[in-house]
């Protein structure tokens, strides 16, 4: 192994370490938050769950007006679209930050078999969708008894 022996330059050190304080200070600040006003697409959490007789998808949505989603179920594929706006109600203060989550989703989760659409029944409370599909009498579990001999 060769070793090669350089002489140290501390002046050269510090002025590489100055270029990259500079680098991180100019980077710091050029970053501006994102306009409020832009649109963006967000995911909301949901949960899929599976009784004897339907399908339940929970979707979380707080602040979601239930008028700002359509649901809708076509070939098993189950798809929810909504929208969070923002309202703007300026008062004499004096923000700092506002971090919020605003924009367009669409979630589409394939249900395994058939459902009833003529049942299917959503309701939301406290910002949670609930989704209930119905199973029909084929998709139903059925239960075969065993006879022991």
């Amino acid at each position: 192994m060769v070793w090669e022996i350089a002489p140290w330059r501390p002046f050269r050190e510090l002025d590489r370490i100055r270029r990259e304080m500079d680098r991180l200070w100019d980077s710091f600040f050029e970053r501006r938050p994102s306009r409020v006003e832009e649109v963006s697409e967000w995911f909301p959490s949901l949960d899929v769950s599976e009784t004897d007789t339907d399908y339940i998808v929970k979707v979380e949505v707080p602040g979601i007006d239930p008028k700002d989603m359509d649901i809708s179920l076509t070939n098993n594929t189950l798809t929810i679209k909504g929208e969070k706006k923002q309202e703007k109600e300026e008062k004499d203060e004096n923000y700092h930050l506002i971090e919020r989550s605003y924009g367009s989703f669409t979630r589409s989760i394939r249900i395994p078999s058939q459902v009833q659409s003529d049942k299917i029944n959503a309701t939301y409370k406290n910002g949670v969708l609930k989704i209930t599909l119905p199973k029909t009498e084929e998709a139903k579990k059925k239960e075969i008894k065993i006879q022991v001999e």
